[in-house]
């Protein structure tokens, strides 16, 4: 039992600290995405209100229009695309993920800015795996998770260990998940 615990800590330590960067990004990526219906965790979203008196009607010179409206508001170097979802608006796409929405009859519309929101966009990046070899970092990441929890549970004896204060712990921490399971699912 001696060597078992000795190897617990040692495998529990330098695993823990080579994975200290990995924890740090899934824990707040975690959060951030525990939150969606309270914000955006990847971008900033600023609205503002816009207007004009070109006419954005469906039309030949429509495109000409638009860019002589996005050259008015500044955005015209971003214009990607446009359509019309439904008569009487008119929708633009700009670079970023940024759009105008625009009602044709009245001129007005709103503008939707996004911006990354720094660290949390790139955090949550990776926590969608974007490719194969982060993939397999995540797996490996969580294969050290599992290891960890199971080193754990040798690396203190006595009351405190396992079969004691640990042991209670350890208890809660299957339950609890298992409780919500059942209430919620």
């Amino acid at each position: 039992m001696k060597i078992l615990r000795k190897w617990s800590r040692i495998l529990h330590r330098d695993i823990g600290f080579f994975f200290i960067g990995a924890s740090i990004i899934y824990g707040l990526s975690g959060i951030a995405l525990n939150h969606l219906r309270e914000w955006n965790p990847n971008y900033v979203v600023k609205r503002e209100y816009v207007e004009t008196d070109i006419s954005l009607q469906k039309s030949a010179q429509v495109k000409n229009n638009i860019l002589q409206f996005l050259e008015d508001i500044k955005q015209k170097e971003n214009y990607k695309s446009h359509y019309f979802p439904e008569p009487g608006y008119l929708k633009i796409f700009l670079r970023g993920g940024s759009s105008v929405y625009m009602n044709t009859d009245t001129g007005e519309g709103v503008a939707e800015y996004l911006t990354r929101r720094l660290v949390f966009y790139q955090v949550n990046y990776l926590h969608y795996n974007p490719n194969a070899w982060w993939m397999w970092f995540s797996d490996i990441f969580a294969g050290a998770l599992i290891l960890l929890a199971i080193t754990s549970i040798f690396m203190v004896r006595g009351k405190k260990g396992a079969w004691g204060r640990g042991g209670v712990y350890i208890a809660l921490g299957i339950i609890i998940p298992i409780v919500f399971l059942i209430i919620f699912s």
